[in-house]
């Protein structure tokens, strides 16, 4: 199945700069329709307002952190089954544990470029 390169993604992070880093990245590999949000909270509203193909989230915000947006997303009906790449300056073995008992779909270490986003999103999403 071909991935729809206009599928809506949704990135989370509080920091605007790597906000518009992840959307550069995402616009060199061909993704613009875009959603940003500000922290898990934010994140959350939207996402219950529209469907996502994919988000990617930073690990470290306040006041709702990626890893309880990710545990919230999981235990929603309705939002589930999306597909949820979770960002992290840090690469603690038991961070990436916790992230994949709550349901995470891959995860990346800071700072990465666009091959190590792609092969990341390929994982999840499928070629593209």
């Amino acid at each position: 199945m071909a991935v729809d390169m206009n599928m809506p993604i949704l990135i989370i992070d509080d920091y605007k700069t790597m906000l518009r880093i992840i959307r550069n990245l995402l616009k060199q590999l061909g993704f613009d329709n875009v959603d940003e949000a500000a922290d898990g909270s934010a994140a959350l509203t939207k996402m219950r307002g529209r469907s996502y193909g994919l988000v990617i989230s930073d690990w470290n915000m306040e006041p709702m952190t990626g890893f309880e947006l990710l545990k919230e997303v999981r235990a929603d009906e309705a939002l589930k089954a999306t597909p949820f790449i979770m960002i992290t300056a840090e690469s603690k073995t038991e961070n990436v544990i916790a992230a994949k008992k709550a349901g995470v779909n891959n995860y990346i270490v800071k700072p990465f470029n666009a091959a190590t986003l792609k092969t990341k999103m390929a994982s999840v999403i499928g070629d593209f």
